[in-house]
């Protein structure tokens, strides 16, 4: 940074752009104003001073990422501004409270100055009053807005017309729903396949396996089937809830739903068809909404093979005289397409099982606590092939240089590069594995193998243990043979 003259302080400036305001605030032209302000009054605003922050709302600090970050280094020592500029004090904060927290914590903590380039308010005590009457409308101006906002799209839901992106099934045309040729079969056969028998879960891996997607390219989980089937805009109607969303707006009563002006894509009969359904089943499983907590030896340990979630136990049922069951986690919402139900008591019996024989012939694997195979680990031979190729790399900008390619500085230059990844590469590498045979670690735990196998020991203590030396079981369903995966 150049010498500055003993009167010229420094400054940091800010600038706040929302994605509604016009041309003249942009951030450029406020940035003009700034600097032309801070030229007057014999301010300099380094470019790494200068802190943008552009689409954002005012009203929190939450999501203003250069504004935090500006507050974090004007909290470095030394100090490295004495002043902020800002175009406008609304620019700073909308929210009263916001401005008079940091701007107190600049002021009396850290010597720091706000300053609105067009908004002087004077030096003197009665600018504190003028200041807070300033920031005070502004916050009233955003308020009102977000009111008026509302407003105006509450009476455009009366009205009829859509204030949100089109559902799967539609799409937007001048500002109302029209049928989407691609996806709105899609919606017809939710509600067909759904009044026919077929499950949430069922329609969801249906719609997975032909490749089905969100706009946002996600799966249909079985939650988003239900959405679409509680949701009455598929019947002509626009739904809007004037106090803000919630996550079950079907049954909220601030919930507006009117006609529209758009061509529904299902049948109201239909649609009340699938009202019906949904009610009852919600009814029916209400009681096992939340069966949470019991303890089971193998809790937490089972892993599908097919996508790696966990096996959870599933609310409220059971199968067969084997009592409850595991599933897939993933495959229950709808994002996995293979089924891993198993008894719980069934496979706690053959994973012990399996377990005491592993004992017996000792031949088995053992991971370290970070998943690697203790008898092969690669780690050594990967470092070694990426240090290879660093030498190599090294030995070709010495021949470019030779060559006549890169000059001495482009050499030097890339040259240190390299030596940094070489120096971190040797850096990284891994300590000397500790190693155990299974002999050894069979005998480690044969105590807790006793207490596995003892009637009287809890399902907790059960599972406490099992976590003490295995790290997961891999279940595959299809031809129900689990792994299991030890660990030191």
């Amino acid at each position: 940074m150049p010498a500055t003259a003993p009167d010229l302080r420094i400054g940091a400036a800010y600038i706040r752009v929302s994605t509604d305001d016009q041309v003249e605030y942009s951030p450029a032209s406020q940035l003009v104003e700034i600097r032309k302000y801070a030229r007057a009054h014999d301010i300099l605003v380094p470019d790494e001073y200068i802190f943008v922050d552009e689409g954002i709302s005012g009203r929190s600090t939450d999501k203003r990422p250069s504004f935090n970050r500006m507050i974090g280094t004007a909290k470095t020592k030394p100090k490295p501004f004495d002043v902020i500029l800002l175009w406008k004090f609304s620019r700073f904060a909308r929210s009263r409270e916001d401005s008079i927290l940091y701007k107190s914590m600049l002021r009396r903590d850290l010597g720091i100055e706000v300053v609105s380039i067009s908004e002087p308010v004077g030096d003197d005590k009665m600018s504190i009053i003028i200041e807070a009457m300033i920031e005070a409308m502004d916050e009233y101006y955003s308020i009102n807005l977000a009111e008026e906002v509302r407003r105006g799209m509450t009476q455009r839901a009366k009205q009829g017309r859509p204030n949100t992106y089109a559902p799967i099934g539609y799409r937007m045309q001048d500002g109302a729903y029209i049928p989407d040729p691609d996806t709105a079969p899609i919606v017809r056969k939710i509600y067909e396949d759904f009044v026919s028998g077929r499950g949430l879960l069922q329609i969801s891996h249906d719609l997975t396996a032909l490749g089905i997607r969100t706009r946002f390219g996600n799966p249909l989980d079985n939650r988003g089937i239900k959405y679409i089937l509680r949701n009455p805009v598929y019947i002509g109607k626009v739904r809007w809830t004037p106090t803000g969303r919630t996550h079950r707006v079907w049954d909220n009563p601030e919930t507006m739903v009117v006609d529209g002006g758009h061509e529904p894509l299902v049948s109201k009969e239909l649609y009340e068809q699938a009202q019906l359904l949904l009610d009852e089943r919600e009814r029916r499983h209400a009681k096992h909404s939340r069966e949470d907590g019991q303890p089971f030896t193998l809790k937490g340990l089972v892993h599908c093979s097919c996508c790696g979630a966990t096996l959870t136990r599933q609310k409220g049922r059971a199968t067969g005289k084997g009592g409850p069951s595991l599933q897939c986690h993933n495959y229950a919402r709808g994002r996995c397409p293979e089924s891993h139900s198993i008894q719980i008591n069934k496979l706690t019996d053959a994973v012990l099982t399996q377990i005491g024989e592993d004992f017996k012939r000792l031949d088995f694997g053992i991971l370290s606590a970070d998943g690697k195979r203790l008898q092969s680990d690669n780690r050594a031979a990967l470092l070694a092939r990426q240090l290879a190729r660093e030498e190599q790399k090294l030995e070709r900008i010495r021949e470019a240089y030779e060559a006549g390619i890169d000059t001495l500085e482009e050499y030097r230059a890339r040259k240190d590069g390299i030596q940094a990844r070489i120096a971190a590469l040797k850096e990284s590498a891994p300590p000397p594995v500790k190693t155990i045979s299974p002999a050894e670690f069979a005998a480690a735990h044969r105590e807790d193998l006793k207490k596995l196998l003892d009637d009287d020991t809890d399902p907790a203590e059960k599972n406490h243990i099992l976590r003490g030396f295995v790290r997961a079981i891999i279940f595959h369903r299809q031809t129900s043979a689990f792994v299991i995966q030890y660990y030191i």
